[in-house]
């Protein structure tokens, strides 16, 4: 649905933002998650089961609240990105990005040509409200759209300051478990090498004058990450939030 992505007011400002992934494809359990009091949510069509139709009706449900929308797509792949822009999402989260060219090529599939490469739908879409603020969709695109690329490789960390500069991304998403994964050093956050990669992808965000999103770990907690300066910080799950308060509530009646 057409609006002014909420999210732009508190990055401006310096804020540290908070949100919580939606995995379940629950328009219920997502609608709780922003009632919560979260700034933003992110669908996540990479890992979970849910698909276009799925976060159509997610977003139909946190529409009556202030919380900001994302989806992390499958792939870099102008037809996942023209798509999931089309459901009126406030952001999309590109995945495994590990150079200025991969990111170059999501941010033009983000935008209508000239400047992009989108296909032009702003006539029919949810985006512009089917079509009833198309002039005003496609004239604030620019403004309103949040773009993150994924640096979870090796790679991706070298070439960290190269990708952020790219024209038009707003921000570098820093995936800890797949970027601990392809240094050969899954989960060891506490790891040098990991250490030493974290901090080179940060500064190199950093130095382009980007925004910085993660997800909180056991290592890097929320705290810890807003201590850092990162803007964006994914601090849960809604899969997780209720795997973990049901494996309480099952512990809690059988210590009984």
């Amino acid at each position: 649905m057409y609006r002014t992505n909420p999210l732009n007011a508190k990055l401006a400002s310096g804020e540290s933002t908070m949100g919580c992934w939606s995995h379940l494809a629950s328009p219920i359990a997502a609608e709780i998650v922003a009632l919560a009091g979260y700034d933003f949510i992110v669908i996540d069509h990479e890992h979970g089961p849910g698909h276009y139709l799925d976060a159509t009706a997610i977003l139909q449900a946190v529409s009556a609240t202030d919380v900001a929308t994302f989806i992390r797509v499958p792939w870099n792949d102008p037809v996942h990105l023209k798509r999931t822009l089309d459901t009126g999402v406030d952001g999309v989260i590109v995945p495994y990005v590990r150079n200025a060219e991969e990111a170059k090529r999501a941010v033009d599939a983000c935008f209508y040509p000239p400047r992009g490469t989108r296909g032009m739908a702003h006539v029919l879409c949810r985006a512009s409200d089917y079509g009833l603020k198309m002039d005003e969709y496609a004239d604030s695109l620019h403004d309103n759209l949040t773009i993150a690329c994924m640096v979870e490789t090796p790679e991706g960390v070298k070439n960290a300051a190269e990708i952020a500069a790219v024209d038009g991304l707003s921000m570098v998403f820093i995936g800890p478990f797949d970027l601990s994964t392809s240094m050969g050093i899954a989960g060891q956050f506490e790891h040098p090498a990991f250490r030493a990669a974290l901090s080179e992808a940060e500064a190199g965000a950093k130095e382009a004058g980007k925004l910085l999103g993660s997800i909180a770990t056991h290592i890097d907690d929320v705290a810890a990450l807003r201590e850092r300066g990162y803007d964006f910080i994914v601090s849960s799950s809604d899969l997780l939030l209720l795997r973990d308060a049901a494996c309480q509530d099952v512990r809690g009646a059988q210590a009984e």
